[in-house]
């Protein structure tokens, strides 16, 4: 039974950060962790919930107030076995999941929810710590091959489940090390990628095998792994980032989000800038320049927080929507996660941020080089429930804004289609995206699956764990006829 006056008696916490000026230095995590009293009081915050509908919140279908109740009496082997049950990761979505669980937390309606991402965290690292994080894969195996195709979390996650069946698993990674978005795309002060090297360890010893440095497509013809494999997976992401087709695009200067964020990990990593001329593989470094971020979302703000850590001399980020309010809106009662105004850890760290802002043009100098964007404020029309209909610019509010470089974070259209969904042939929907359902995660390719961004379009890592845990059951029933994978839909929560 949980503590049923916790909540009343504690009031929610957050492990201590280092201050900004400190953390900017570096590149490595600095969020603190909880005292073991701090611990098990945040985790008898959990109230008795009639209905708990942090289940529905989550995309994983989490069994939240177990496992925070095994926290309460300190049952670390039993909190570990109820999170893992679900995650197969929890080590990342403790660490970068924007927690949805917690927007639908009963608690939130009237006051602060359960810190359950934070719980989740501490969860999975006192098990590593007292070594109940073991490999799960069974020694007799089904002899059926599954290749998945992409190693960030849809991939990893698929792969992970598929091993626990039985089968026989090759992963494929297009880059030299595997961890897809989770590596490459993540910042480091978020996610440390030990913490990524930690878990493949595990799953090579789940006897996953990982082939690094092949993209299907062109080092390899993708109909190889449909006549090598029993079936396949197709994890590859949401890769095509969204352009701005405006006045002056074409001017130095100006680059995806993505591709700046990954040449910053990978030079924390040690690795060599990507690119296949010159020009391409010149590191994006933004010391001492004016940075204009233009997007509001999570990767506009790990924008901001390596363009910090680089030495920009001023980062502004700019939205084209209004700026949220601070209460829940009525067009996302709870337990809907809501729309409201949300500063990040990197915000912290040194922004100016701008809503309203329609940016119409690139301005180049004399010598052709990016000196300021040409903006207008708008305004919003909404409806009723407060929902966005359509905006226009305010007259006379054109002005420039000086700045040197431009990130562009406007998220992502859908997967690449050159390559690997070319010459396999699978069917695409309107979106932009391979086309399966999320009942059977199949293609029109009967042993080819999708899970992940490639399939419902850019979302969240948990999202994307969940797909490639949902597609390996489908899988499983494809190569077995049957299936005892865990399936989301089980606890009632998703149809």
């Amino acid at each position: 039974m949980p503590h049923p006056t916790g909540f009343k008696e504690f009031a929610r916490e957050l492990p201590p950060k280092a201050a900004p000026q400190e953390r900017v230095a570096h590149n490595r995590e600095f969020v603190g962790t909880y005292s073991e009293p701090q611990l098990t009081q945040q985790a008898a915050r959990c109230m008795d919930c009639g209905i708990p509908f942090c289940h529905a919140g989550c995309p994983l279908g989490n069994i939240i107030p177990e496992f925070n109740d095994a926290v309460r009496v300190q049952d670390w082997a039993g909190a570990y076995e109820i999170l893992s049950a679900t995650n197969n990761f929890p080590e990342f979505t403790g660490r970068i999941c924007p927690a949805p669980c917690e927007s639908a937390c009963v608690l939130s309606i009237h006051s602060n929810p359960v810190a359950i991402e934070e719980i989740e965290k501490h969860i999975i690292e006192i098990a590593f710590a007292k070594g109940y994080v073991q490999p799960t894969a069974p020694v007799l195996k089904s002899g059926k091959t599954v290749a998945v195709v992409g190693s960030g979390p849809a991939g990893l996650a698929a792969a992970a489940q598929l091993a626990k069946a039985g089968h026989l698993v090759t992963v494929f990674e297009r880059d030299e090390r595997p961890g897809g978005l989770l590596r490459y795309g993540i910042p480091d002060f978020k996610l440390d990628k030990w913490v990524i090297d930690r878990r493949i360890k595990l799953l090579e010893d789940d006897g996953i095998g990982f082939r690094c440095g092949v993209e299907i497509g062109r080092d390899l013809p993708a109909e190889e792994l449909t006549r090598d494999f029993d079936a396949v997976v197709l994890a590859g992401g949401a890769s095509v980032p969204r352009d701005m087709n405006i006045t002056g695009r074409e001017l130095p200067g100006i680059h995806f989000a993505m591709d700046y964020l990954t040449g910053h990990n990978r030079r924390v990593s040690a690795l060599p800038p990507l690119g296949e001329s010159t020009s391409e593989r010149e590191e994006i470094w933004l010391e001492g320049q004016d940075v204009v971020v233009i997007g509001s979302g999570d990767t506009g703000s790990d924008c901001v927080g390596t363009a910090n850590r680089q030495g920009a001399r001023s980062v502004m980020q700019f939205a084209l929507m209004h700026q949220p309010g601070t209460e829940r809106p009525a067009h996302t009662p709870w337990p809907a996660e809501p729309h409201i105004f949300r500063s990040s850890t990197s915000h912290e760290e040194g922004c100016q941020r701008y809503w309203g802002v329609n940016t119409k043009a690139f301005l180049g100098d004399e010598n052709g080089q990016l000196r300021a964007l040409l903006v207008s404020e708008v305004t919003w029309e909404t409806d009723l429930m407060g929902r966005r209909l359509r905006f226009e610019e305010m007259p006379d509010s054109n002005r420039e804004i000086p700045c040197q470089r431009v990130l562009l974070a406007l998220g992502f259209t859908g997967p690449r289609r050159e390559g690997l969904l070319t010459q396999l042939g699978v069917g695409m929907d309107e979106r932009g995206n391979v086309q399966a359902d999320d009942r059977a995660y199949q293609t029109n390719r009967p042993n080819v699956f999708v899970a992940g961004d490639m399939r419902r379009g850019q979302s969240l890592v948990v999202w994307a764990i969940a797909e490639g845990r949902e597609a390996a059951r489908q899988v499983d029933v494809f190569l077995t006829g049957k299936t005892a994978l865990p399936s989301k839909n089980a606890v009632g929560m998703f149809s």
